[in-house]
């Protein structure tokens, strides 16, 4: 049966979990799919060995934002949703710096959150928790980044990973071939090779995201090399 609910790992930062995101968001629009939103750090997973934790800086890119998120979800899972969308297209979308405190602050009054719910979060040390807890939830199960999907049976699975969002029935369609890998607990992978034209389409499509952020990319895993882009994304 097709799950009604699904748990949706993203890091803010991350443009594959954004346009991920965007699909997700139209099956629920379409089906009323429940999304119940949780975080998962490419900082922490893709740390270099000797550097800082992200909860051990004052200020640390997708790490802080996600305090913020988490601060607000426990209230309303529905201020969540508004705040990652609202973050997510002002980076990947618009190119702007939500990881930048006062870009953050504007983005909150833009949704109509009083602007101290970052110093809230960051003042609150328990929000480290809530982040910490989603995270571990995804490398207990062998999860490496993001998106990663939990149904609720528990079954976990990667992606997934596309830069063109569907709508309507295709995108119910994706949904239908997504959960139907739920029926093949042992099937562990199918993936499409990127030859050097989907490669140059990857670059167009993230412009905004290699304009507007302020960090280099370590790649443990991930399906995209993203220093390949670079130079498609200029």
């Amino acid at each position: 049966m097709t799950p009604d609910s699904v748990d949706f790992h993203f890091d803010p930062m991350c443009p594959f979990a954004y346009q991920t995101s965007l699909w997700m968001r139209e099956v629920r629009r379409i089906t009323g799919v429940r999304i119940e939103w949780r975080f998962f750090s490419l900082e922490e997973v893709n740390r270099v060995e000797g550097k800082k934790h992200p909860w051990q800086r004052p200020w640390s890119y997708g790490w802080s934002l996600m305090r913020i998120g988490a601060l607000l979800r426990r209230n309303d899972m529905h201020a969540l949703d508004r705040w990652y969308a609202e973050t997510g297209r002002e980076l990947h979308e618009l190119g702007g710096k939500p990881h930048d405190p006062e870009v953050a602050r504007q983005l909150l009054r833009r949704l109509g959150f009083p602007a101290t719910v970052l110093d809230e979060a960051i003042a609150d040390p328990t929000t480290h928790d809530d982040v910490r807890t989603d995270h571990q939830r995804v490398l207990d199960t062998g999860g490496f980044g993001v998106p990663t999907l939990f149904f609720p049976d528990g079954s976990p699975l990667f992606g997934p990973v596309l830069i063109d969002p569907p709508t309507g029935q295709r995108a119910i369609r994706l949904w239908e071939l997504v959960t139907g890998m739920l029926e093949f607990p042992h099937v562990y992978e199918l993936q499409r090779p990127k030859a050097p034209a989907d490669a140059a389409r990857i670059g167009e499509v993230l412009k905004p995201y290699v304009r507007g952020r302020d960090w280099g990319s370590i790649n443990r895993g991930e399906v995209i090399d993203m220093s390949a882009l670079e130079d498609s994304a200029h």
